[in-house]
């Protein structure tokens, strides 16, 4: 083998180790420059001997670190010393490596006669170790953002220290953090974090700032890095917007949950910024942790707040349920006495008549409330002239406004106002409104209502001069079991639910309410908006008047067979059916009650649901199967009264379904018909 073949074999060689582990080889004269061709390097390089020879090699050292190559090459030479340093090698592909140098002079009686050296591509094992760095900064940080936010138990607190943390760890101009609205549009900073002498970006916005193309990333949860607002954007992309707060540089990482964009976290750059993709890591996983640990607060917060509530509801009813049981023992008391004279008799009467029926309106509020809960209250609509419901609930008003000397000003409009209403809920609606404004207008104040049209909506408007609203309370006003502070003890007592049964049931008719106040003190006007009918379609769907008049009492004659575990409640209901002339038997039992019906042979039994052994309905279910001979009607008359309960005494067989206490008089309208279906 000649020598050609040997260097062939020995150039191939080093190519292959080249190619092995992207290890170059050189080998230099004394005088530092390259007078051999050195095939490892042409390997890397894609150089040729023609272009690498004397300090051509230079040539493939990146531009930036070029001279620095040279001039730590050169004092190697002079100084006849080993040399190690790194630098950037364009690789044949055009990609530049980083490449670790070593050298090593070869000297022969003491002088040098050539160099050898290495040259090492450490490109994977520098990303390997810069990876490892960053990822255990990364690490420390959220650790840190996690020991200085983990007792934090305030939303904005959360935010407030997650910006301002996130903000000094990447060295930025500003750091936000921010709700989105359900809506998937508006976003609302309500914490962020700013160098000093930048101004705060909290507020509401709009996703459209960022631009068509940006917002719809965002909605998909996609973040968008921008390195230079101006040369990317442009005026119309979003530029103008971050110009106009300073801004050059921005990411926004976006964060969807159940298919809804619900936080953004942006970080902004008063100059131009290259984004790492480990930042634009980092900003998307403290959105995320953010978010998390944000709605555990709020969670709790709310379940604090819910549980604080519940116990002021539980004092609340408790006072409101004792506070009518007082005159009503007082009124007892007083009818006990010897020689009472007739006044003082029939004051008693009406003193406990209204404050059973105070009691009994706070029970039915609370079941409405319950029931639109549910979705189980449906409403009874036909089209009905606005104004004599308005005159109804005003009539219902009126004891109160009378008790506390108010002056009361009713404004309708002459012409009929057409709504498709369940007439009673609204004449329950207004009734809330304005004996709230009673209540909360200290004596002797001025309350109005009044309505109107307004374009497609009939506005129906309660004013007064009383208490007032704080503007900080009009937010919550509306929910159950809520009284504001400044109420508290200097309005009349109340369960805090009116309000919140006034929403539901004009949400419910397709309306809308609101509230407003120039201030505490300074009275208030609550406005409700119901849909008008067209006059036409109202004139023809109304229907027309019945002409059947109501019974004033009911006949006699009935056999009655009264059901009823309590014995006081038995016993007065007994005496009020025979005062009525109705003849009546009494059982405090099912069992008793099923064996009374043989031999009695009632024409009604009054039924209540909860007795003891045998139940109400277990009773009329035996009843249907055999009933007395003269059975005309099985009446429940029971405490139970839910759309459940109602369905369930259908089922059982009764023919209706009373709640206690039922008004005497429509108990007795309901025997009466009875009795007059008969003849």
């Amino acid at each position: 083998m000649n020598d050609h073949e040997e260097r062939l074999i020995r150039d191939r060689r080093l190519r292959a180790l080249a190619d092995l582990n992207a290890t170059v080889i050189w080998i230099a004269d004394a005088d530092g420059r390259v007078h051999q061709s050195l095939p490892s390097w042409e390997s890397f390089t894609g150089q040729a001997f023609e272009a690498h020879r004397g300090s051509g090699w230079l040539a493939a050292v990146h531009a930036d670190d070029r001279e620095r190559a040279r001039a730590t090459w050169a004092a190697a030479v002079r100084d006849r010393q080993a040399l190690s340093m790194r630098y950037r090698l364009r690789r044949r592909d055009g990609e530049y490596r980083e490449m670790q140098v070593e050298g090593h002079p070869v000297q022969e009686d003491g002088a040098v006669v050539e160099w050898v050296g290495i040259a090492v591509d450490v490109t994977e094992r520098l990303r390997t170790e810069a990876a490892l760095r960053t990822s255990e900064a990364r690490l420390r940080f959220l650790d840190r953002l996690g020991q200085a936010t983990r007792t934090l138990v305030d939303a904005d607190e959360v935010m407030a220290a997650t910006t301002r943390l996130l903000g000094e760890h990447l060295r930025t101009t500003r750091c936000a953090y921010a709700d989105v609205e359900i809506d998937n549009d508006r976003f609302t900073i309500r914490a962020d974090w700013s160098v000093p002498g930048v101004p705060s970006s909290r507020g509401h916005y709009s996703l459209d700032l960022f631009g068509p193309l940006a917002a719809g990333s965002l909605r998909q949860g996609r973040s968008v890095a921008v390195n230079d607002v101006d040369a990317e954007l442009g005026e119309e992309g979003g530029a103008r917007m971050f110009n106009a707060i300073g801004i050059k540089a921005v990411v926004c990482a976006a964060l969807v949950k159940g298919q809804r964009l619900v936080a953004l976290m942006a970080v902004h750059q008063d100059t131009p910024r290259r984004w790492t993709a480990d930042e634009l890591a980092l900003i998307e996983d403290v959105v995320e942790r953010c978010w998390v640990h944000i709605e555990r607060v709020r969670d709790a917060a709310m379940l604090r707040e819910q549980d604080r509530r519940k116990d002021d509801f539980i004092a609340t009813l408790a006072h409101e349920l004792r506070n009518p049981l007082a005159p009503v023992k007082y009124a007892v008391a007083l009818m006990r006495k010897p020689n009472l004279d007739a006044a003082r008799l029939a004051q008693s009467r009406d003193i406990i008549d209204r404050q059973v029926s105070q009691m009994a309106r706070l029970i039915d509020d609370l079941l409405d409330v319950s029931r639109i809960n549910r979705g189980l209250v449906e409403l009874q609509r036909r089209p009905q002239a606005l104004q004599p419901l308005l005159r109804q609930a005003a009539e219902a008003a009126r004891p109160e406004m009378e008790a506390a000397h108010h002056h009361f000003a009713i404004d309708l409009p002459d012409a009929p106002l057409w709504l498709d209403v369940d007439g009673a809920r609204l004449v329950q609606v207004v009734g809330n409104l304005l004996t709230n404004a009673a209540k909360y207008t200290p004596d002797g104040g001025h309350v109005r209502l009044a309505a109107r049209a307004d374009g497609e909506d009939a506005v129906v408007e309660v004013a007064d001069d009383g208490l007032g609203l704080p503007p900080a309370g009009l937010g919550r006003l509306f929910q159950p079991f809520t009284q504001l502070d400044h109420t508290v003890g200097r309005g009349k007592g109340g369960l805090g639910i009116g309000l919140s049964l006034v929403r539901s049931l004009v949400e419910l008719h397709g309306g809308r309410v609101g509230a407003a106040s120039p201030g505490v003190g300074q009275g208030s006007t609550f406005t409700v908006r119901l849909p008008l009918l067209a006059e036409a379609a109202a004139a023809d769907d109304a229907p027309t008047a019945s002409m059947a008049m109501p019974l004033d009492g009911a006949p006699t004659g009935l056999r009655v067979l009264v059901v009823e575990d309590n014995v006081d409640g038995r016993r007065s209901l007994v005496s009020l059916l025979e005062q009525a002339g109705h003849e009546t038997a009494a059982a405090g039992d099912g069992d008793t009650a099923l064996t009374l019906a043989r031999s009695f042979g009632p024409q009604v039994v009054l039924l209540d649901l909860g007795l003891p052994g045998i139940d109400g309905l277990t009773v009329a279910r035996a009843l249907r199967r055999d009933p007395p001979a003269p059975l005309r009607a099985l009446i429940a008359l029971t405490g139970w009264g839910t759309a459940r309960d109602r369905a369930r005494t259908t089922e059982a067989g009764f023919d209706a379904h009373l709640t206690k206490p039922v008004e005497p008089k429509l108990l007795l309208r309901l025997l009466g018909d009875v009795a007059a279906a008969a003849t």
